[in-house]
């Protein structure tokens, strides 16, 4: 093991450089370029003996990638917002193909207006796009799960999209703990594509016309395959922390047992809400903290379970549903909680929408609000000027 200080890209390109997948295409876009170009600067120094696919867009990047996982390849790409949102008509393509895809993603603002900062709208976007999502809170989580993502992927034949906070943790230097190669190496094994195009002897189709007659069929074992990978994840995550010494879960416990007031986050945004907690927990108060790291499939009875314990919960989104019944993370843990017998008072907060900081003093006043929680809209928003 090495220790090192890397951005949140770095770790990212070197967990892909330790992998060598056979194929990456990719098409540059803030602030994810740095992945893809810190790779093909691997391959130019020989480091890796991938195909490096360069594209016009990232819409052509994708369909490069299924077709190259359709021959038997594997293959590894990255992007983000609009890089994103141009691939939407094919990401649910690689999924129904069932294509083990990893897609390293920096979340960054939809557009409009231009913002080339944080918030999660772009991969919320594709959540039902039949994609695993994972969320890290920083550069080691990133590392670790770009590489427990591949073994995830190939067991379950499904993609697997592995996200990381614009500029927030992409750009910011960590201490990184970077392993051998070859123990990555024999981690991820050799990859054995299942039915692959270019197996000549055993022919098949991939992609075809599908009607009234078996659409809904097909569709549904892609349901299947997401609902039980939740036991797939654990599974590389034990794997993992038995081999390395860190694991991750389906989400994070942070002084959870006795906690009455909840908040419930997703990304880097959780760190500073630690230390809150330790804060506010050094003044006698029962605060606590979940965050939420596999998306996609959502861990709604784990999670249920874990937070039918609390009196009150903050939800924090740092995307918004355009005047939905809340945001996205708002609605799957409420829904998570309607069966259970003891089911906290929920509300929900909007926050940090193209890169606006969240600090320390707005995460207090989430905790302090939940005193008098049955007071509060159903939808709020944190830190918006007057």
């Amino acid at each position: 093991m090495t220790v090192v200080a890397k951005t949140g890209n770095e770790a990212m390109a070197e967990a892909m450089r330790q992998i060598n997948p056979d194929v990456v295409a990719a098409y540059p876009i803030t602030p994810a370029t740095e992945i893809v170009m810190i790779f093909a600067q691997f391959l130019a120094d020989g480091l890796v003996d991938t195909e490096y696919v360069a594209v016009e867009s990232e819409h052509s990047a994708m369909s490069a990638c299924v077709g190259a996982s359709a021959a038997g390849a594997r293959v590894m790409t990255g992007t983000s917002s609009q890089g994103l949102a141009l691939m939407y008509e094919i990401l649910p393509i690689a999924s129904a193909l069932r294509l083990p895809i990893i897609m390293c993603e920096v979340n960054r603002a939809i557009s409009g207006p231009i913002n080339i900062h944080c918030d999660h709208s772009d991969t919320m976007a594709a959540r039902d796009f039949g994609w695993i999502q994972i969320y890290c809170e920083n550069s080691q989580e990133a590392y670790d799960t770009t590489v427990a993502a591949v073994k995830i992927a190939e067991k379950m034949k499904l993609p697997t999209m592995v996200t990381t906070d614009g500029f927030i943790i992409s750009h910011c230097m960590e201490r990184l703990e970077i392993l051998e190669d070859s123990k990555i190496k024999n981690f991820v094994g050799e990859y054995k594509a299942f039915s692959p195009l270019l197996d000549i002897n055993n022919p098949t189709s991939r992609g075809l016309l599908d009607l009234q007659d078996y659409y809904f069929e097909h569709r549904l074992s892609v349901a299947d395959a997401m609902r039980h990978a939740k036991e797939v994840i654990l599974e590389v995550d034990n794997e993992y922390g038995k081999n390395f010494g860190r694991k991750y879960g389906l989400f994070e416990e942070y002084k959870l047992d006795d906690a009455e007031r909840v908040i419930v986050a997703i990304g880097s945004m959780c760190g500073t809400a630690k230390a809150v907690v330790d804060d506010l927990r050094a003044k006698g108060e029962k605060v606590g903290l979940l965050r939420v790291r596999v998306f996609r499939p959502f861990p709604a009875e784990e999670i249920a379970k874990v937070l039918s314990k609390a009196k009150s919960v903050a939800v924090l989104d740092r995307v918004d549903s355009w005047s939905g019944k809340g945001a996205p993370l708002f609605v799957e843990i409420r829904s998570a909680m309607l069966d259970s017998a003891a089911r906290p008072k929920f509300v929900n907060y909007v926050y940090g929408l193209g890169g606006r900081d969240i600090g320390i003093s707005d995460i207090k006043s989430v905790y302090e609000s939940l005193k008098k929680v049955e007071m509060l809209p159903e939808v709020n928003y944190l830190g918006v000027r007057e």
